[in-house]
């Protein structure tokens, strides 16, 4: 018996359709959508986003996503011009002991880290 996916439930704090509309932007596809949550994919990476506003917990919850060019990501979200679309924050490329990242703080204030593999 193996463990085969992870796949977190992502608030979306209190514009759920602006939510939507940010991971679509971001390169996500919907796999399905049912009454107040969506699952979402791009390539492996998953994840449920969930119409559910807690302003606390969003934002003290973090996620860590493998990319393979960070640069190309961060060039990606601002060629989109997502921060002034959706009212997100994106940081600049940092050295961390794991690796290169970026950091997105999305629409309900969840820490989304970028790292490159």
């Amino acid at each position: 018996m193996k463990f085969l996916s992870l796949e977190p439930f992502v608030p979306s704090g209190s514009n759920f359709e602006g939510s939507r509309g940010f991971f679509l932007e971001l390169g996500f596809h919907i796999n399905w959508e049912v009454d107040g949550y969506i699952g979402f994919q791009r390539d492996e990476c998953r994840f449920i986003l969930q119409k559910f506003e807690n302003v606390d917990f969003a934002q003290n919850f973090m996620l860590s996503v493998k990319v393979t060019d960070v640069d190309q990501f961060r060039k990606d979200v601002l060629d989109k011009q997502l921060p002034q679309k959706y009212g997100i924050r994106i940081g600049e490329i940092t050295k961390e002991p794991y690796g290169r990242e970026v950091n997105i703080i999305d629409i309900a204030g969840v820490c989304w880290h970028f790292v490159e593999q």
